[in-house]
Formats: structure tokens, C-alpha cells, sequence
């Protein structure tokens, strides 16, 4: 019997739409799969067996896949009687689902070529994370693509293959099946989702030492299921651990750096910082930047010249060249400069339950007197801004504070990043009118996609990609710090720019370090000397340095540390993305993975590559105790600016 007779035996079988379903499936994935290949040809690792990991477990995926998508379809072959299933208007509704099929797996495929263009990874928890916020998601495609173009071409190819199919789908009308046999065959299929749910392993596609063969093995449908089913990992249950009196003693030695044992012993991170002499009160402006990668700026090796304003800054003030961001998104920039906490897996503290009252660095500004701000260009209730940083020891100003009148540009992320500075010199004002020393961290929106900002600020169009959207918040930056000149309080504030995360996370291995190299100034004439701070320092390490400047002396349960005081052997920095923690120390990065392993690689800092190395068990330890200790505290109640309960 040939390929064709079989082919069409099975179609003619009453659950021959479930093969149909399937074989489009496949085949549309296994299309997606060869165009992001080829748009990756540059990145991934060449061999024969890579090859077939790709195509060979990507398969097994997509089956994986089908198993769940075909359940409404079993389920209406399983319990129409034969009368109606050949009937005319099941025909009618047989061409509609699989209209509906193929533009969903076409749609699909496109979504997974603009998210790929975008992170260089298939669906991920970050996909997951947008369902959340429809409206900007939604708002940013329609700003950043011809999505009516689109739209209309999806409907036309759908419309021609299901017309090409026409004969396929209706086949199986003929076909008169009893429902006992019926049944039977439906329970057989409906068990393959549940030992799908079961039995795969997601760690399947994780076999190659290049982060591109892994990603282009996988199914962005099967990923995005996963994702949504795992988007809070529990450190204990994932991840490798150790007894926690350990890893509390392991990070007390670590933490010991100026400062002393809180009442005559050391508890989880509780310490105090003493700093002897008198506090130096100067206002503090932490200007958080959005996707602000270190290759942007001349200083790091870019030849683009798209950040005069910030390179100006970078040789009057002190320059950070060796910082390194906590995460690949804004919620993880924002947990890290408030908290000074390591990454937990899964999702942000910043959009987590039960994140009221934790030890924030805006708590710590207030109790020492000053108004905590935060500031932000968009609408707050994004990624739950407001709620966290309200109930944070922060008060929030977003753009509902501006008028019309006052903006001259908004996308749908929030205004351009001139009038969030416009608005944040009116906070600020306010402060200083009310003689309050103020701490105001302001978070930028322009340098995201779409990449939209008003005309006629620089020399690139808007809307012409990332280096005219890196400009034009240069351009914002230097015309707030002109203007905040102008001010009478200027002359008393140490201004501190940082970038949130990097513009790209994506690389050949599991956490390309250089992918996380952010850019930091420190600027004050007058107060602060130009020169370029060369230690490594964690994104965490950012509200410690900020205080032990300012002299402060306090009870701190921060993990991070002043990196002014710290001894080189005490450097360290973290990297992560929503399940992978990684652990930067002396040229070593040790990675902890959601099924227990720990693995030590040397990094390549400028390349981003890793070669694993055997493992150093004590740099493993600290490890673990840094992300069991930071998910233990937060879990436990015991972050809190005051304890929700004694440990």
C-alpha cells in the first residue's frame, strides 16, 4: 500500500481530522523551525547531531503538542452520532474549525518569529507574563507592525489551504464508526495528553552546550503550556539546596563586611552597617534606564556615537565599567535597585502575593527622613508598579499625574522620556519647597519597542530601531541634567544612572555574562571625582554603595554590599533569567538549574561563551546559599522592613 493510499485510509476514518490536525501541526512547526534555524544560522553549533537534536526531539515535541491540541476535536468525533456527523451543516462546521486551526498555527508561527526577533528564545515565562498586560502588549505590536497587513494575508492563506484541503476534511463524513468503537479509540487519544502532562520531560531539549540547538528543539506551544503551568518555582522543590543553618552561616561570613552582628549574633542577613562620622543628607536621583546595554556607550567600545549625552556624564562622573544586571526585564531591574535581593526563580517579587512591607531601600531613605519617590513614565498598575512600590515605602507618581498638555510624545509603553523628567523636576521641586531631602528612582519607558519619540530631538528618525530609541533617551537624560542645573537643590544631589537590564539576553549558552553588562554613573560635581570604578559589582550592590556614600549607618537585612568597602576577594555578581541562577565570582560562573544541578563554567566576559569546568563546590555553596536564603526570607515573612513574624 503506498504512503498515499495510507494516507487517505486514514483520513477517511471518523477520526481522520485528528490525523489531519496533526499533520498540520507538525508541519507548520516544523516550518517555523527551519526559518528561525536559518535567521540563526550565525549562532548555533554546526554538527550532526545538534542537527538531528533539532529536528528529531523537535518532532517528539510537536506530537506533544498535538496530543493537546486535538482534545475539543477527539471530543466531537467521540459524541456526535453518524446521522448528524454527515450531515451538511457538520461539513459547514468542519471547514470552520479548521479555519480556525490553520490560522491559529499560522498566527502562531508569526508570534514566534517576531518573540524569537525579539529574546532568541522560543515562548518562555516572559510570553506568559504578557497575557497579563493585553493592552500594552497588544499596543505595542500594533505600534511596532503592519498587524492589519498581516492580518488580512493570514486570512487569505488560511482561506487557500483550507479550500486546498477541502476534500481531506470532509472525507471522513462518509465514515460510519459505532459509538462503543468510537469510545474506545477516544479514550486511547485522551490518555496521550495526560501521559504527555506526565511522562515528557522538559529537559529533553536541553542536551546541546548551545543555547540555540536547545531553544530550536523545543515547540512554542508545548513551551508556552509548560511556562504557564510553572510560572512559580519553589527554590526548596527545584533546585539544589543545602541544610539552611548552613547556608545562613555560609552568607553571615559573607555579609560581615562593615558591619556587626545585630543584638550579639548574626540572624539570616540581619546586620548593622556602621559608618563613623556624620551622614552626609544630599538628595539622591536613581535613574533607572530602560534596556540600557554597556555596548551602547563609547566607553564599552561603540563606535555608533548614540549616547554623547551619557558619555559626557560617564567622564565627569565616576563610571562603573564592571556592573552586571540581576535579570533580563524591568520588573528584575526594579526588584534589585529596591530590594537588594538576589533573583528568586519564577516570577518577580515586584508581581508576587504577600509583597507588602519588605526592606526596601526606599524604607531605608525614610526612616532616615527623606521622601521616597517613584517615578514613572507609563501607567503604574504595568507589571504592578504601583502596588508594590505604594506599599514599599515609596510614593508613586506615573503619567495620570501629567496633563495633555504637558506631552509631547506617549506610545503605548507612556510618554516620552523628556516629559517624565519634566514631570519628575516638578516632584522634586515639590520636595525641596517642603525642605525634605528626597530619594526619587525614576524608571524610563522610550528605549523600547516600538522605538517611537518625538521628531526633531536628534538626527534619527523615530521609528527606525533600537539606536534612534537609545538616542533619544540619551538626549532626554542630558537635557534633565541641564535643566536640573538650574536648580537649587542640584548642587546637593548625587545623581545615579543605571540601566534596568540589558537590550538583549540572547546567546549561544545557557547565560551569556556579557549579556548582563550594564553601564552605572555616579555623578555630582563637586562631591564626586571623574574616574572609573573597576570591581565587580551586582545589580544589588547598588542601594548598599548608594548608602555607604551618603555615610549612612543602619540595620540592614540587604544582600547586597557597599562595593566602595568591598575587599577584591569579596566581589561577586548575579545573573539570571526566570529559571537558570547564575553566580558570578573570581573569573567562575556557577549555574543553578531547576532540576538540581549545579554547574561551573569559565566565562567568556566578552563573548559571553562558558566552558563548563569542574566543579567548585565552595563557590556552589554560595550560591546556594544566596538564592535558597533570598527565597526562604521572602517565603518566610522575614524580609520585612519589619518581620511579619519573628523567625
Amino acid at each position: 500500500m503506498s504512503i498515499k493510499e495510507k494516507t487517505n485510509k486514514l483520513l477517511d476514518h471518523r477520526f481522520g481530522p485528528v490525523f489531519l490536525v496533526t499533520v498540520l501541526l507538525c508541519a507548520i512547526s516544523l516550518t517555523t523551525r527551519l526559518s528561525l534555524l536559518i535567521y540563526s544560522v550565525s549562532s548555533v553549533d554546526w554538527s550532526i547531531f545538534n542537527i538531528l537534536k533539532i529536528f528529531v526531539i523537535g518532532l517528539f515535541y510537536d506530537l506533544a503538542a498535538a496530543s493537546f491540541a486535538v482534545i475539543p476535536i477527539v471530543i466531537y468525533l467521540w459524541l456526535l452520532p453518524s446521522k448528524w456527523y454527515a450531515s451538511k451543516f457538520n461539513k459547514v462546521l468542519l471547514f470552520i474549525y479548521f479555519f480556525f486551526v490553520v490560522f491559529t498555527l499560522i498566527f502562531n508561527a508569526i508570534s514566534e518569529w517576531f518573540f524569537w526577533e525579539e529574546f532568541s528564545v522560543r515562548y518562555n515565562f516572559i510570553a506568559v507574563d504578557y497575557l497579563v498586560y493585553t493592552t500594552e502588549v497588544i499596543g505595542n505590536i500594533r505600534q511596532s507592525y503592519p498587524i492589519n497587513s498581516i492580518m488580512v494575508g493570514l486570512v487569505i492563506v488560511t482561506t487557500l489551504i483550507v479550500y486546498l484541503l477541502r476534500k481531506s476534511i470532509t472525507t471522513s463524513t462518509t465514515n460510519k464508526t459505532s459509538f462503543s468503537k468510537r469510545t474506545i479509540i477516544a479514550l486511547i487519544l485522551l490518555c496521550l495528553p495526560v501521559l504527555t502532562y506526565f511522562g515528557v520531560s522538559h529537559k529533553l531539549k536541553y542536551l546541546s552546550k548551545n543555547q540555540y540547538v536547545n531553544e530550536l528543539s523545543g515547540n512554542g506551544m508545548y513551551d508556552f503550556g509548560f511556562a504557564f503551568w510553572n510560572n512559580q518555582l519553589d527554590y526548596n522543590t527545584f533546585y539544589k539546596t543545602i541544610p539552611i543553618k548552613n547556608a545562613e552561616s555560609i552568607l553571615s561570613h559573607l555579609l560581615q563586611q562593615d558591619s556587626t552582628a545585630k543584638n550579639g549574633a548574626f540572624n539570616n542577613t540581619s546586620r548593622t552597617i556602621n559608618n563613623s562620622g556624620t551622614e552626609n543628607k544630599m538628595n539622591v536621583v536613581l535613574i533607572s534606564v530602560e534596556s540600557l546595554s554597556a555596548e551602547f556607550l563609547s566607553a564599552f567600545g561603540n563606535t555608533q556615537h548614540i549616547t554623547p549625552q551619557l558619555d559626557s556624564l560617564a567622564k565627569e562622573g565616576l563610571l562603573f565599567n564592571n556592573l552586571y544586571a540581576s535579570g533580563t526585564r524591568t520588573v528584575r531591574g526594579l526588584e534589585a535597585l529596591s530590594l537588594c535581593i538576589p533573583p528568586t526563580p519564577g516570577q518577580s517579587i515586584v508581581k508576587r502575593p504577600d509583597n507588602k512591607n519588605l526592606f526596601t531601600l526606599g524604607s531605608i531613605f525614610r526612616s532616615k527622613g527623606y521622601n521616597s519617590r517613584f517615578i514613572y513614565g507609563g501607567y503604574g498598575y504595568f507589571d504592578n508598579m504601583n502596588e508594590f512600590f505604594s506599599n514599599n515605602g515609596y510614593q508613586v507618581t506615573d503619567r495620570s499625574a501629567l496633563q495633555d498638555s504637558e506631552i509631547h510624545y506617549s506610545n503605548i509603553w507612556g510618554v516620552a522620556d523628556e516629559d517624565l523628567f519634566t514631570l519628575s523636576l516638578r516632584e522634586l521641586d515639590k520636595d525641596y519647597k517642603d525642605r525634605k531631602p528626597f530619594f526619587a528612582q525614576i524608571m524610563t519607558v522610550s528605549n523600547h519597542r516600538p522605538y517611537t519619540y518625538p521628531e526633531g530631538r536628534i538626527d534619527i528618525p523615530s521609528h527606525t530601531g533600537r539606536e534612534g530609541a537609545v538616542k533619544y533617551t540619551d538626549y532626554a537624560i542630558g537635557k534633565f541634567i541641564r535643566e536640573a542645573k538650574l536648580k537649587p537643590w542640584f548642587s546637593n544631589t548625587l545623581f545615579v544612572i543605571v540601566a534596568d537590564h540589558c537590550a538583549s539576553s540572547a546567546g549561544k549558552v545557557q547565560l551569556p555574562v556579557d549579556k548582563y553588562h550594564i553601564p552605572m554613573i555616579f555623578y555630582s560635581p563637586g562631591h564626586i571625582a571623574p574616574g572609573k570604578f573597576e570591581k565587580l559589582t551586582a545589580q544589588i550592590d547598588i542601594g548598599p554603595t548608594i548608602l555607604g556614600y551618603l555615610n549612612f549607618s543602619y540595620d540592614s537585612k540587604f544582600f547586597g554590599q557597599d562595593v566602595f568597602k568591598m575587599k577584591d576577594n569579596e566581589e561577586r555578581a548575579f545573573i539570571s533569567t526566570y529559571q537558570s541562577l547564575g553566580y558570578i565570582k573570581n573569573d567562575k560562573l556557577v549555574i543553578l538549574d531547576p532540576n538540581k544541578k549545579a554547574t561551573t563554567y569559565k566565562p567568556d566576559f566578552t563573548n559571553g561563551n562558558a566552558v563548563a569546568i569542574p566543579a567548585d563546590q565552595k563557590l556552589i555553596n554560595e550560591a546556594i546559599s544566596n538564592y535558597q536564603m533570598a527565597s526562604y526570607l521572602y517565603q518566610n515573612g522575614l524580609y520585612g522592613f519589619e518581620s511579619k513574624k519573628k523567625p
